[in-house]
Parts: structure tokens; sequence; C-alpha cells
């Protein structure tokens, strides 16, 4: 069992300078292992539309570790090195094999293994339920494979469509649709993955979850019910983002809709999306109070 003083905690303050001299092989290590994967991601898919919000996820990551830095540092060493060092295995196995065969899925999953693993060989389970949301979000870093992506949600881009189609039409617009092809007037809009937002669907996930757990409220119902509605406010913000291109092409012509309102349409897909969390969230708290602002 791995134990050792405890003095990144003193008078109750982390301190920082300490915890790196005591992790810096560790440290150095972990670095060693995500730089060159940080460094493709942003030479690659990084610069697609569909995955640009990867830095933000990561940025979250960091972020929400930093939070929880003084709680896990805390903990009286209770290490589990046998689970620690066998997950710290199989995470730079599943490394290797991603980072030789170009497999994202490999190489930027086997970070969460790797965490778990360290976790437990320095501090042991306590600080993987400190950690356990933090670990969690660091599934969204993963980017799903096409194939994956379209099974998922080709039927939702399709729903989309037609809502939108028929939200349209009894608005008196000259829309009709065949599949995911949308005639407006004169022109005509093929609601690919992107237009959608589909792709955009788990980072609003990923927004979503992040929301329920910074806000934290004490009725379980609550939270349950805001994790659950995640799913179909990401949908309504995408049927109006789809409606607003529509809209935008058929009174401004195509070239409006390809350009900056298209750009624009996706960041604001992202705000109403936020807008429909919080009013749900106030909604909810008229009937479902917080015990915590009650005292």
């Amino acid at each position: 069992m791995m134990e050792y003083e405890n003095i990144a905690i003193k008078n109750g303050q982390f301190n920082l300078a300490v915890f790196f001299k005591q992790n810096i092989l560790i440290l150095i290590g972990f670095l060693a292992l995500a730089i060159p994967t940080i460094i493709t991601l942003s030479k690659g898919i990084w610069q697609n539309d569909d995955q640009a919000h990867g830095p933000i996820i990561l940025a979250i990551v960091i972020w929400l570790f930093w939070q929880l830095k003084s709680q896990i540092a805390a903990i009286d060493a209770k290490s589990n090195p046998i689970i620690g060092f066998a997950l710290v295995i199989i995470a730079l196995l599943f490394y290797i094999l991603g980072r030789s065969q170009e497999i994202l899925i490999f190489e930027i999953g086997a970070f969460i293994p790797l965490v778990c693993g360290l976790l437990l060989i320095s501090k042991g389970w306590r600080a993987i339920s400190i950690a356990w949301f933090a670990i969690i979000f660091m599934l969204f870093l993963i980017p799903l494979p096409g194939s994956i992506v379209d099974a998922l949600t080709g039927a939702l881009k399709g729903q989309v469509s037609h809502i939108a189609e028929v939200l349209l039409y009894a608005a008196g617009y000259p829309v009709a649709r065949s599949g995911v092809l949308i005639t407006v007037g004169q022109y005509q809009l093929l609601v690919a993955d992107a237009c959608s937002g589909m792709h955009s669907m788990f980072s609003l996930l990923a927004v979503g979850s992040l929301y329920v757990y910074i806000t934290n409220h004490s009725s379980k119902i609550r939270n349950t019910l805001l994790i659950l509605a995640i799913i179909p406010i990401a949908f309504a913000a995408n049927i109006i983002r789809v409606m607003t291109l529509i809209l935008v092409t058929y009174h401004f012509g195509d070239a409006a809709g390809q350009g900056f309102i298209h750009d624009f349409a996706g960041m604001a897909l992202f705000a109403i999306a936020l807008i429909g969390m919080f009013a749900l969230d106030m909604m909810l708290g008229l009937f479902l109070k917080d015990k915590k602002n009650e005292q």
C-alpha cells in the first residue's frame, strides 16, 4: 500500500508547488502522453466544425479536476495499487494501439482508465467517488465515428427536417420536403448533419450535464428531470436552427443561408439550448424547492 505524508494541504490550503514536487514524475509521464494527442487533435479534427467544441470540453475537464484538487489532495492516502496499475497498463496499451494506428477513439479514450488508475494508485476509491463527474465528462472528448453518429442521430435528423417543414408550411411558406432535402421557393436545402446540428447534439449533452452538475440541486427529482430534458431541448434547438436557415435562405438568398448566418445559427443553437435549460430549471424550481436556499 502506497502511503506518504500529505503535505500538499496545509492549513486547509492547497499548495500547488508541493503537489508538483510530490507528483513530478507522474505529471511528466502524463504530459508526455497528453501533449502529442492534443497537438494531433489541434491540427486535425478540432479544425472541423463538428468537433470545434473539443478544446472547450478539454478546458472544462481541466477546470473540473482543478476544482476538486483540494478535496482529492486532502484524502488520507489509502491507495489501491493492484487495480490502479492494472488500469494504467490497460490504458497504455490502448494509447499505444490508438496512437500507432491513428484510432482516436482508443488514443483519447485511454486517458479515462489512465486517470482512474492514477487516482486509485495515489488516493484510492475515495478519489474516484469525488471525481466521478469529471471522469465521466471526459467521454465527451472522444470523437465518435461518423457511422456511429449517423446510427444514433439519423432518425432524429429526419424528424428535425419533417417538423421544420410542417411548422413553416403551416405558417404559409411554400416549403416541401423529400427526405432531408427541403425545397423553399426557388431554393433547395440539404439538411446535412452539420446543418441540422446533429453532431452538436453531443456537445449540447455535455453542456446540459455540466449545468445540472454545477447547479447541484438538493432535489433529486429536479436533477433527474433536467437530465431527461437535455435531449428534447437539444432536439427543439435543432429544429429552430433549421427553420432559421430555411427562412434566411428564402428571404435573403442562398448565399446568406450558407454564409455568416449559417455559422451564427450554430452558435445560437447553444444559446437557445441553454436558455431552454434555464427556463425549465426556473419552472421546476417553483414546484421543487431547493432545500439549500431554504436554510
